[in-house]
Order: C-alpha cells, then sequence, then structure tokens
C-alpha cells in the first residue's frame, strides 16, 4: 500500500457501507472514512493503513452530496447510526442494493426483490434502547452508546430514535447517581455497580419497564429511586434490577429482582394484547412490525385445517396473529420466560389453539418428540414460520425442515440479508425456492433492513435455473 499514515489528500466518496463509512479510492486503493457521504468530495487525513485497505479521518467537505442532510441528529459525538448524515430517500435506496447484493452474493440473481417498504416513522420509533453507564472526568455521569469500536461511553441520551421520555427518565437516573454518587462499574477491576439502563416501552399502551443493570444485587436507596421515578412518571409500571456480575460484554445477567410494580409491561401487535419482559424478543419498531407481519400472513396462506410450527417464537407475536387462520400453533424459542409470557398472551387473548414449548430450536427434533409425546399427536406442519436472530439458521435445522418436516412452505422472517441468502441458498439446495424477498425498514437510520421470504417445495423439475 502506497498511503502511509498522516497523509492528506482529497477523495470523491463512491460509496458507502452498512456501517456508515465512506467509501473512497486513490490510486487504486479503497479508503473508508466516517462521516461522509456518497456523492461527497472531501479532504481527510489517513490515520490507519492495513495491506488491504486504509481507515481515512474526514477534515473538510470540499462539496457535499445531493443525498447528505445534517438534520437527522445532532448528537456530533454519537456514531451509532450509520445513515445519520444520509437523507432518508437515499437510505432507502442503499437499504434496496443491500438486499439485493446478498442475494447476487449467493448466486440467487433470479429472486426478484420487491420495493423497501418504509417504516411509517423514521425518529422516536424505538420501543427499547439498553444504555451504558460512564463517568466522566469531571465526575459527571455519562448514559448514551459506546463509540465505535471502543467502550467510551458517548452522552446520547436524547437519541431522535428514541421516545422523548427515555431521555427524560435518564435525567431523573442521572440526578439520583449524581446525588448518592454511585459507584460505576469499571471494566478492568471489575469493581463499580453501576453498569447499564435497560427501557422498554409499549407503543400502544405506553407503559414502560425499567431495569437497571448492576454489579450486585442491590441498589442504594432504592425506596428514593422509586419515588422519584414514579411520581415523575406515572406510566412506568415496573423497576427491575439485573445483577450482571460477569466479566462480559453481554449487557444483561440472568438473575431480575422487582424493586417495583410489573416485571413486564402490555402492548397490542397485529391485534393480539402481548405480555412482554425485559429479556423477551419483541420488534422495536411496532408499526413497521405490523407492517411486516400482514405481509407474513398473507405469504404463509393458511388454511383452517393446517398446524403453523413457528420457530424461534419469542413471546408468539407472530404465531398469535394468526392464530384464527388455522388450526393450531406450535411455538419453541429458548428464553423460557419469553414462553411463559407466549402462554399467557394465548390465554389473555382467548387463543385455544397454540402451545409454546421451551428449547433450542436448532433441535426442533427432539423438542417436537416432547410435544408430541405431551400431545399425543404427530406434528405436521403444512407451514413453518422461521425468525432467528441475525446468525440465521443452523444447517441441520434447514435440513431437518426440509427432509423431515417437508412442509409445504417456510415463511423466513430475518433482520440480516447476507444470512438470510445464504440460509435461502442452502434451502434451495433441498428444493425450496423463494422467489421474491421483501424488505421492510424496521430500523431508519441504521444499517439494518428486514426482509420475508416464503420459500415453497419444488419438485427437481420445477426448480428454476441458476
Amino acid at each position: 500500500m502506497n498511503l502511509k499514515k498522516n497523509d492528506i489528500l482529497t477523495a470523491d466518496i463512491i460509496d458507502i457501507t452498512n456501517l456508515g463509512f465512506g467509501v473512497a479510492r486513490h490510486s487504486g486503493e479503497v479508503i473508508f472514512v466516517s462521516d461522509c457521504v456518497t456523492g461527497d468530495r472531501v479532504e481527510l487525513k489517513i490515520i490507519k493503513t492495513t495491506s488491504s485497505y486504509a481507515v481515512g479521518k474526514l477534515t473538510k467537505i470540499i462539496s457535499a452530496s445531493p443525498y447528505r442532510t445534517e438534520g437527522r441528529c445532532s448528537i456530533a459525538q454519537c456514531k451509532s447510526c450509520a445513515y445519520k448524515n444520509v437523507s432518508y430517500e437515499a437510505e432507502a435506496a442503499i437499504k434496496s442494493e443491500l438486499v439485493a447484493t446478498a442475494f447476487k452474493k449467493c448466486s440467487l440473481s433470479e429472486v426478484k426483490i420487491a420495493p423497501l417498504v418504509s417504516s411509517p416513522k423514521v425518529a422516536e420509533y424505538r420501543n427499547k434502547a439498553q444504555y451504558p453507564i460512564a463517568k466522566t472526568p469531571s465526575g459527571e455521569y455519562a448514559i448514551g452508546f459506546y463509540a465505535p469500536k471502543s467502550h467510551r461511553v458517548t452522552e446520547a441520551a436524547k437519541c431522535p430514535l428514541s421516545p422523548p421520555v427515555f431521555a427524560e427518565i435518564l435525567d431523573t437516573l442521572r440526578a439520583f447517581f449524581q446525588k448518592h454518587e454511585l459507584s460505576v462499574y469499571d471494566e478492568e477491576s471489575g469493581r463499580g455497580l453501576l453498569r447499564h439502563v435497560y427501557l422498554r416501552r409499549g407503543e400502544v399502551s405506553g407503559e414502560i419497564l425499567l431495569t437497571l443493570v448492576i454489579n450486585g444485587k442491590s441498589i442504594p436507596h432504592s425506596d428514593e429511586l422509586i419515588a422519584s421515578v414514579t411520581a415523575r412518571f406515572p406510566l412506568v409500571v415496573g423497576i427491575l434490577l439485573n445483577t450482571n456480575e460477569e466479566s462480559t460484554n453481554v449487557i444483561l445477567g440472568d438473575k431480575y429482582t422487582t424493586l417495583f410494580g410489573r416485571d413486564y409491561i402490555f402492548d397490542t401487535l397485529a391485534g393480539v394484547k402481548l405480555k412482554i419482559t425485559a429479556p423477551a424478543f419483541y420488534q422495536v419498531n411496532h408499526d413497521c412490525a405490523e407492517l411486516l407481519y400482514a405481509k407474513a400472513r398473507e405469504l404463509a396462506e393458511l388454511k383452517k385445517c393446517d398446524t403453523l410450527l413457528d420457530l424461534y417464537c419469542g413471546a408468539g407475536s407472530i404465531g398469535l396473529s394468526m392464530a384464527d387462520d388455522c388450526h393450531e400453533i406450535v411455538g419453541i424459542e429458548i428464553v423460557d420466560s419469553a414462553v411463559e409470557c407466549a402462554r399467557f398472551n394465548a390465554r389473555e387473548n382467548g387463543i385455544e389453539n397454540a402451545r409454546f414449548y421451551t428449547g433450542d430450536a436448532k433441535n426442533t427434533e427432539r423438542l417436537l418428540e416432547n410435544a408430541e409425546h405431551k400431545m399425543g399427536q404427530k406434528i405436521l406442519p403444512r407451514v413453518i414460520i422461521l425468525d432467528p436472530p441475525r446468525a440465521g439458521c443452523d444447517e441441520a435445522l434447514i435440513k431437518h425442515i426440509c427432509t423431515t418436516l417437508s412442509p409445504e412452505k417456510v415463511v423466513y422472517i430475518s433482520c440480516n440479508p447476507q444470512t438470510l441468502a445464504r440460509d435461502c441458498a442452502i434451502f434451495k439446495n433441498y428444493g425450496f425456492v423463494c422467489d421474491i424477498v421483501f424488505p421492510f425498514d424496521l430500523f431508519p437510520a441504521t444499517g439494518h433492513v428486514e426482509s420475508v421470504v416464503c420459500l415453497t417445495r419444488r419438485l427437481d423439475n420445477e426448480l428454476p435455473l441458476a
């Protein structure tokens, strides 16, 4: 590489990554530059070089891209959102191309990409946020997000993606921490009490669950904390402590203690009233999730005689939204409290044809055998819903679905286009193909995009040519 650290040069930004780095080329060498937008012409300083690329720091915008905007976020020190400097129209185009590229790279160019369904709200849409806590050199408490590739906390409590009430709650907590000079967790020594603040809110109900993640089992002056929070925020229906005494980057520990009220909130999604605990999965963008679930329901085309198998079911929101369309629902989820919520949600909504079981969806074969034993009947799903984490599905699970369960169709919801495309290629090898991908922007301003596909079992002579 000819570029050297501290080199200053002028370059055109020709692309932007899903992490928000502008891409430039200089004498054929690739440079990644933060805070840049496709179409910018910039002056930059090289701050790092490797054998295959360099990293540059923006020093001056010579001419701004037509896609650049400064109005989406005013918190300059926070770099958490990939597209904070990009107009939403440009962001939507980037995300559509991101999905298309993922499928092309997996030799699935024949799959069509539907127009991106944009979020009804591009700000204040998040119903969940987790904030690390730090102490500044001046002794004040910083509550925000980690700076890129570091554990330095940037003060970003007033994030425009979260509802304003979150920032107001954080202000109250900051004052409480300051008054009692509570210690903050130090990663090197393993000492200190405060680790994270975790907030969750029901979009329809407005109910809020406040969880303090601590390196300990109790918090001093807890009665005063409860009084100060609940007096100002009557919609806070529960205050929890989560104990995490491990030296780990994982935010939440396994143990919760309820200081006040309930350890869950209620919300309504896709017509289903849901009980949601702190560890249970729940889509962070309620309004766009309803559009996504409606598309999944449309693709499932359930019949009244069908059994629906809902894998990675969380609190049951997807399956329960389709309960009226089928004979029975069988849900599997690894988080036990989420399964308890799913069962409660079925009862609360008067849904009698749903059963939920705790276990790792990757072990579906054994789990279904146990479920069949309890139910006294064979589970033969015509339709399977998949909503795995970002890592996607284990290949053994895909093989079991295709060769043993052999449904007519699989409706696959994914928050990661790369693993979705990878898994669709594996499904294709087993005779299950998708014709079209439907992307949904559940995460405006970030580099993430949700998608749903319908994989249909085809005979060998029906498979499309690659």
